[in-house]
């Protein structure tokens, strides 16, 4: 038996322009929120710093695919999960649920409620999005990518 203790990986160090993060999370508004945190520190470890545009912009992007497959993609006792890669260009975010009903669509609401305008703020930020239905069960995977500009 070996007694040795390991070196602990350090996260948050650069892994250079590309990487890839992928992970299953509850559908809760606790694993909406563990999604975030966590995409926010993997932008932070691909070099897409905190404080600068692109990452408040995909933030904002894992928020609302994130909040989606909880709010209305949510199967009770089955998890939503997200998928980031990133590499020179581009950081493409998937987000995959297992709900079957509905097609993802991006609509101006009809009314002054102060929700349904996520995939608005989606189709916005990012430079591409779309969904397909998910090929290995039931669900759907939405989708987004955002090119990086040469400053991001």
């Amino acid at each position: 038996m070996n007694n040795e203790i390991a070196a602990p990986s350090r996260i948050g160090q650069p892994i250079g322009p590309a990487g890839h993060f992928a992970m299953r999370f509850s559908s809760t508004p606790r694993g909406a929120r563990l999604a975030r945190r966590l995409a926010g520190q993997r932008f932070d470890a691909w070099g897409i710093p905190y404080d600068c545009d692109a990452h408040h912009a995909l933030t904002l992007i894992v928020v609302e695919l994130a909040a989606n497959a909880v709010q209305h993609g949510r199967v009770p006792g089955r998890d939503f999960h997200l998928a980031l890669a990133c590499d020179a260009t581009t950081v493409r975010i998937e987000v995959t649920d297992t709900r079957t009903e509905g097609v993802p669509v991006a609509a101006m609401p009809t009314d002054l409620r102060d929700t349904g305008r996520g995939l608005l703020l989606v189709e916005h930020l990012a430079d591409r999005w779309d969904w397909h239905p998910r090929p290995d069960g039931p669900g759907k995977t939405v989708w987004a990518e955002y090119v990086r500009s040469a400053g991001s």
